[in-house]
């Protein structure tokens, strides 16, 4: 089992270095088509796997009835849409942007891991929410605006729904640069903290948003976010989930010390 989840998870396709963000492509990990090739390999491994990379709803076998996505155990569901449901106001609201040809609307190298770390910190008071764009090869050259507006929408929905929450946000791949576009349309305020993780934008600020409520993981070797020569290293994030989630809490206000 743990070597078919480390087999799924390698073969999401990822950006390797060029000397332009906008340049930057999508290798196959065992496949003709780069800007399929992480969601094909997902279902050659993980049978009865179906779907697309856009974060839609669409019900599979290996889906939930409730339409949360595909759920691996310790890691999470690839699908969360906690604030379009409306599920009720919390403490914590969690916005996660994907990866590109990520699944589901959480993706599966870091999203999903996060949010489980944060349920666990906060005793379940948060929503999670994906952010549901194309996450395909193209929306690289977009730095972020594929689906830094829909984020942006999500944040203030969230704050229409539940004013007390606070607003989290985290961003992996081209999902940081994500993260990036929608603090940049958001006012001072309406984020509390950031995580990003391999983010090409890591030298920029996150909007309003000041520095110490922003933390970076960009791993050694990284060819997207540090102009390194390993790919591997850009889909090992997972290994972060656990700090990610307790910076975030912390930068929120809340010890998370035993």
């Amino acid at each position: 089992m743990k070597s078919t989840i480390f087999l799924a998870l390698a073969s999401i396709a990822i950006a390797a270095p060029t000397r332009t963000i906008e340049n930057r492509q999508l290798p196959s990990f065992g496949s003709s088509s780069a800007t399929g090739s992480g969601l094909d390999a997902w279902k050659s491994l993980v049978p009865g796997l179906s779907g697309s990379s856009s974060g839609s709803d669409s019900s599979s076998s290996s889906t939930s009835s409730s339409g949360s996505g595909l759920s691996i155990p310790g890691l999470g569901s690839s699908t969360e849409n906690g604030v379009t449901k409306n599920e009720g106001c919390k403490d914590f609201t969690f916005i996660f942007a994907r990866g590109t040809t990520e699944m589901g609307n959480m993706g599966s190298v870091v999203g999903p891991p996060v949010a489980t770390q944060l349920k666990s910190l906060t005793g379940d008071k948060i929503t999670v929410q994906g952010v549901t764009y194309p996450a395909d090869a193209a929306g690289n050259a977009l730095m972020g605006a594929s689906g830094g507006p829909v984020m942006a929408k999500l944040v203030e929905q969230a704050l229409s729904q539940c004013p007390k929450t606070k607003i989290l946000l985290g961003g992996y791949s081209q999902g940081a640069m994500i993260v990036h576009n929608a603090a940049n349309s958001l006012a001072a305020g309406q984020i509390t903290a950031a995580v990003l993780f391999g983010d090409p934008l890591k030298t920029q600020s996150v909007g309003k948003l000041a520095s110490d409520k922003v933390k970076e993981f960009c791993h050694l070797g990284d060819p997207v976010c540090l102009n390194g020569a390993n790919a591997m290293a850009h889909i090992t994030y997972g290994t972060d989930a656990e700090a990610a989630a307790k910076f975030l809490v912390e930068a929120a206000g809340v010890s998370t010390s035993s």
